[in-house]
């Protein structure tokens, strides 16, 4: 079930809160798959706050479309009274006394908060390997990893633990899982949505940004998420709008953008075959495709890479004292942040700059640009480097090679289902814009998700 059904099912009273929140407490507890998607289930919390939703509902009291929808949210968002781990042992018993901003405005949509999903430590990493709180595993094969950080969120998705669940995102963390779980995942614009009571990983690349069953599920989300907060410095002023794409969604007149360079280089053949095949639903809907050339994305990497080495490692500089309550593969990256110069992290920001100038020429030739979100499907756990075509490749710089761009760039962008490998495992489409566009690559993407049909369910559902 969607959320569009499930608001419609409880207006209609013929299903309560309570019964869908029991439902989703009942697949968390049960985990058939061993997914390990949640560190905290807030089971007693949950089903008040669902009675006291069902009540609203009686008496005609419609917060919108999520009144009564159990949703999930990662664990880094500060939620009062119910302890905010980040993945880490660090912050094992932290129980703020307030709520994160997203989690205020879930609330007041009427969402009810089932927990707090796993991810990987720090919100740093691909993987979602945690070692203090255990693996997360892929719904589609439990041997193979759902993605990072945003992992359990992605899963929980997956797995219809929950209609919702909220992730971060700073070098592909939401995106990434979306395309390894076979669900959606936004990224929108940097400002769109306030950071306010999120741990943060990085100063300037993190965003927030829901994964969800359907493109539309995700923009609903959006709806309730997205506008000014003057507790974010971060936090842009310009004014929020209805992100729902229309039932019928008619692409005619669209200039879609598919790469000439760089995001077709090293793709596994699978990945490449289905994003064809979303490129020509586009057509199908009506959009004029157009072939571009995009700016250096390897640079912009490359200096993606240097900001959040130097930023998370000044973000975690004050809780590094006790250095074994981290786990090795973040503390290597906490290290090497630490051996940034300052003259090349100032010299990153700087062509940071300039090329947000350059890539802005993209959008006068193109409304939104298609490509794969990730160049494979999930690799396994463990798995340290993958080949594509005839390289060996690291497995972390595999995966965030397409996404973490639109990060740098603060663009928003968008991940969704458009077929399965060979294996069975899920592909990902990744729909960018220029800046505040979240309305165009929703549209965009629900179109093709209309016309492809690829909204994807593991078989164990």
């Amino acid at each position: 079930m969607r959320i569009l059904e499930a608001a419609a099912r409880l207006r209609r009273r013929e299903v309560t809160s309570v019964e869908l929140t029991e439902a989703c407490l009942q697949r968390i507890a049960q985990d058939p798959a061993k997914l390990n998607a949640f560190i905290t289930v807030s089971d007693e919390q949950a089903l008040e706050e669902a009675r006291r939703r069902d009540q609203e509902l009686e008496q005609g009291n419609l917060l919108g479309p999520l009144h009564g929808v159990p949703v999930a949210v990662k664990d880094v968002f500060c939620t009062a009274g119910v302890r905010t781990t980040c993945g880490s042992a660090l912050f094992a018993d932290y129980v703020p006394d307030h709520d994160a901003a997203v989690v205020e405005k879930l609330k007041a949509a009427g969402a009810v908060i089932l927990g707090k999903t796993n991810m990987h430590e720090l919100a740093y990493g691909i993987t979602s390997n945690n070692p203090h709180f255990g693996a997360v595993r892929n719904p589609w094969d439990p041997g193979r990893i759902p993605g990072g950080s945003s992992g359990g969120s992605a899963a929980a998705v997956a797995a219809a633990m929950a209609f919702m669940a909220m992730g971060t995102d700073t070098g592909g963390s939401i995106r990434i899982p979306a395309s390894y779980c076979g669900v959606v995942g936004l990224k929108p614009t940097l400002g769109r949505v306030s950071r306010y009571g999120v741990l943060p990983l990085d100063f300037t690349l993190d965003h927030m940004g829901p994964l969800a069953r359907t493109v539309r599920d995700a923009a609903l989300t959006l709806n309730a998420i997205a506008g000014y907060d003057p507790r974010d410095p971060s936090s842009s002023r310009q004014p929020p709008e209805d992100y729902t794409p229309a039932p019928e969604v008619s692409l005619e007149g669209v200039r879609v953008g598919v790469p000439e360079n760089f995001f077709f280089d090293g793709v596994e053949e699978d990945v490449a075959g289905a994003v064809k095949r979303a490129v020509e639903a586009a057509a199908e809907a009506g959009a004029r495709i157009i072939r571009v050339r995009v700016p250096d994305m390897e640079a912009i990497n490359v200096v993606g890479r240097v900001i959040l080495f130097a930023e998370a490692s000044t973000v975690m500089e004050r809780h590094m004292a006790d250095r074994s309550l981290i786990g090795g593969d973040v503390l290597s990256l906490l290290d090497q942040g630490r051996l940034i110069p300052a003259t090349d992290y100032i010299q990153a920001q700087r062509l940071r700059r300039l090329m947000m100038e350059e890539f802005a020429r993209v959008w006068e030739q193109a409304d939104c640009l298609l490509t794969p979100t990730t160049p494979l499907t999930a690799p396994r756990i463990g798995e340290n480097t993958v080949r594509l075509g005839e390289v060996q490749e690291d497995v972390r710089l595999a995966t965030t090679r397409f996404v973490r761009s639109f990060n740098v760039l603060g663009l928003p962008a968008l991940s969704l289902p458009c077929g399965r490998d060979r294996r069975g495992l899920p592909i990902g489409l990744q729909v960018a814009g220029p800046p505040f566009h979240e309305r165009r690559i929703l549209e965009v993407g629900a179109a093709i998700e209309d016309i492809l049909d690829a909204s994807l369910e593991p078989s164990f559902n």
